[in-house]
């Protein structure tokens, strides 16, 4: 079960998601709360306007029509991309449903499609999805020959997944009318465009990327946590192992005199660099006196 997202939590949803959102002025108080219950939310639904590109929905969907009042949904995505919220609570989209349908989206444990709905608005067993599904309208005039631009689709996924990562829903929220209600078919397109289950597979894959995510772009990875530091308590035992790794273990082959002259043990890096500056420092005066015999040598067979 999940409360509804208030209008400032859905409007920072959809913007975090990418979404181009467009705030129809009286929307966050447009919705038919006085005539039935809104929420528990428990997915979001997707449909068709059956209206042409020279018309705009968002009007209509706002004020509602003849024979049924508006919202007729919270917002309606445009085949520009742009999403427009007409509405904030209950709204006249989803009607009614298959309980069977209510059952595995809450679950979310379907296949690749919610069982078979038997329901709509008026039959015996339905029950209201006005209450429980966030609602968009997008416009194509829904005859499976309008095409889909790839923008708006894309739109719809992003919204889609936007109220998925808002409630911790996965991409099995999302349904379309056609699944919810025996008698409609959207959203309906050419090619199987907006076919539900491929849908749903984009909105999964969105879903495993931040909401910032554009396909194509490999998202930046997150900054490594710092290593945390874990308290250990040393006994007389341990610092005297650490001492030794320190001083350096003593060679069990010196014998007695190089162990007196203090070369019996491997040294530190510090001892071990001022044990090789000595012995430069021999082998430089020891050169030097050589340089000088063999020039003495030369002089004297002159």
């Amino acid at each position: 079960m999940a409360t509804p997202l208030t209008a400032d939590q859905l409007v920072t949803a959809l913007r975090a998601e990418g979404v181009k959102v467009i705030e129809v002025p009286g929307w966050r108080t447009n919705n038919r709360n006085h005539v039935g219950k809104w929420g528990p939310v428990h997915g979001s639904m997707l449909h068709h306007t059956v209206t042409p590109k020279t018309m705009s929905a968002v009007g209509m969907c706002f004020d509602g029509i003849s024979d049924l009042p508006g919202p007729l949904c919270h917002g309606v995505i445009r085949r520009n991309g742009e999403v427009h919220l007409v509405g904030h609570g209950r709204a006249n989209h989803a009607g009614g449903g298959d309980p069977d349908v209510l059952r595995a989206v809450i679950a979310e444990d379907y296949g690749i499609r919610p069982p078979t709905t038997n329901e709509h608005q008026g039959s015996a067993g339905a029950v209201d999805g006005n209450a429980h599904f966030y609602g968009w309208e997008c416009e194509n005039l829904g005859d499976g020959k309008d095409p889909w631009p790839a923008v708006q689709v894309e739109a719809m996924v992003r919204v889609s997944a936007a109220l998925s990562r808002a409630h911790k829903w996965t991409a099995k929220s999302t349904i379309g009318h056609l699944e919810w209600s025996d008698w409609k078919s959207d959203p309906n397109g050419p090619d199987n465009v907006v076919s539900m289950p491929g849908l749903r597979t984009c909105i999964a894959e969105r879903l495993t990327h931040p909401a910032n995510w554009t396909p194509g772009t490999t998202p930046t990875p997150p900054a490594p946590k710092p290593p945390t530091e874990t308290a250990v308590t040393l006994t007389n035992t341990d610092l005297q192992h650490v001492a030794l790794a320190v001083q350096g273990y003593r060679n069990p082959k010196a014998d007695a005199a190089s162990v007196a002259a203090g070369h019996g043990h491997i040294p530190d890096a510090y001892g071990y660099l001022v044990l090789t500056h000595g012995l430069v420092v021999k082998l430089t005066t020891l050169i030097e006196r050589l340089d000088q015999r063999v020039a003495e040598l030369e002089r004297r067979a002159a």
